[in-house]
């Protein structure tokens, strides 16, 4: 490793390891904002370490909400949704999920909120929220970060129309703060494209802190109960644990994931499902979850994945060691993370010499001779982390700009080490 580039050793022997993965970044920032909005202390036990959750304390903590995330379990002293206008500008970093919640939390409190974020975030699209927000009278100066937004002191409720077609954390964001309202809501979601199932780690983090939060055919209706504190144990990330899921699968080795099993919400599980398409053996249990691919020849698969975009990158990866051609569709979200994931992952897979194209919202990869290259990871954690598996099979792979992983899972590089 020289400087932020990281080289990766290609495996001496298949993959064979039982692993424990970080906190869900998903779960974590979730449970802080609902921690934020109850009444009285949290606890949350296994919270993850990194950037993003880091961002979403930092931001609750400017609504002037005691919080501590230096001991376990961290502690939430909630304001039951009667929060403080900021005294300067709330950075959220490169973090999409809390930028939104921040943006909702900051509609409904009596006072002006200017929301800043880092690298591509001010790109990253909002407009479905704001517009929703403005529907609602809160003044927002700005359609994209950094922008202002004056609240009244809370927001109504009753019948409300959100616009998904970009993110669905325009709907997680609104769903959290709908507990604080005057008035029961009923969110209609517009646009959805997919990561449905991501709303609904969203409502099962709400019941967790006694929110009222079911189901209708066009979104959720929410009651303005508030929320409960409540002692609240993250998952670890289902969205970490397609890394070693595909290290399994294209060292022909055998992986083992602790803490999550066949009753998780997260939608990136559905890669377990995918592996088992692709032909390594997928054995679920109740807290475990275990992907075995000895003396398995992948093969290609053709399959969408618009409800676990994050995890498809990782297939990808899969799918360039495979015997037959791939097509992963559904990913039109990708262009609109930290890079643009569709161009940023084909061309550094061409880099290695891969047969890939970006078709539509759909990468297309055929089977092809590869070799190892010096990869960049654009800035990008997922990137860098999809990009680092091709190294454990191929020589002389390395990443430029490896530090990007602190995002979500700073201990990445040592994990891959422990392989």
């Amino acid at each position: 490793m020289t400087g932020d580039s990281r080289d990766v050793r290609p495996l001496e022997a298949p993959v064979d390891t039982t692993v424990r993965l970080p906190g869900s970044k998903s779960e974590t920032i979730r449970a802080l904002a609902a921690a934020a909005l109850a009444d009285g202390r949290s606890h949350v036990y296994a919270g993850l370490q990194a950037d993003d959750p880091a961002a979403m304390a930092a931001a609750i903590g400017a609504f002037g909400v005691a919080v501590n995330t230096t001991v376990e379990p961290w502690t939430v002293d909630g304001r039951a949704g009667r929060l403080d206008a900021p005294d300067g500008v709330v950075d959220v970093n490169e973090s999409g999920l809390t930028a939104r919640i921040v943006l909702a939390m900051a509609a409904s409190l009596d006072g002006s909120t200017t929301i800043a974020g880092r690298g591509r975030l001010p790109e990253r699209p909002m407009g479905g929220l704001v517009e929703c927000l403005r529907g609602l009278g809160v003044e927002i100066d700005g359609d994209r970060l950094p922008l202002t937004v004056t609240g009244r002191g809370h927001l109504w409720g009753g019948d409300i129309e959100v616009d998904c077609s970009e993110s669905s954390q325009h709907a997680t964001a609104m769903m959290l703060v709908a507990p604080t309202m005057h008035e029961p809501c009923r969110l209609e979601i517009l646009g959805l494209q997919g990561s449905a199932g991501y709303l609904e780690v969203t409502g099962a983090m709400m019941r967790r802190f006694g929110a009222e939060v079911s189901r209708t055919v066009t979104g959720y209706e929410i009651g303005n109960g508030g929320y409960r504190p409540g002692d609240i144990v993250i998952e670890p990330d289902a969205s970490a644990a397609v890394y070693p899921m595909v290290a399994a699968a294209i060292t022909g080795g055998r992986v083992t994931i602790e803490g999550l099993g066949q009753d998780s919400r997260q939608p990136d599980m559905r890669i377990a499902h995918v592996l088992d398409e692709m032909g390594c053996a997928v054995e679920w249990g109740d807290t475990e979850l275990t992907i075995d691919a000895t003396g398995v020849e992948l093969a290609g698969v053709v399959v969408d994945l618009s409800d676990a975009p994050d995890g498809a990158m990782a297939v990808a990866v899969a799918a360039l060691f495979a015997g037959s051609a791939s097509r992963i569709g559904g990913l039109g979200s990708l262009r609109l993370k930290e890079s643009d994931r569709l161009e940023t992952l084909s061309g550094e897979m061409r880099r290695l010499g891969a047969d890939v194209v970006v078709d539509g919202d759909s990468l297309v990869i055929e089977p092809a001779h590869l070799s190892g290259a010096g990869l960049s990871s654009h800035g990008d954690h997922r990137v860098a982390m999809t990009m680092a598996l091709t190294g454990l099979v191929l020589a002389d792979v390395s990443i430029s700009g490896a530090g990007a992983v602190d995002k979500t899972w700073p201990g990445f590089w040592q994990f891959l080490d422990s392989l």
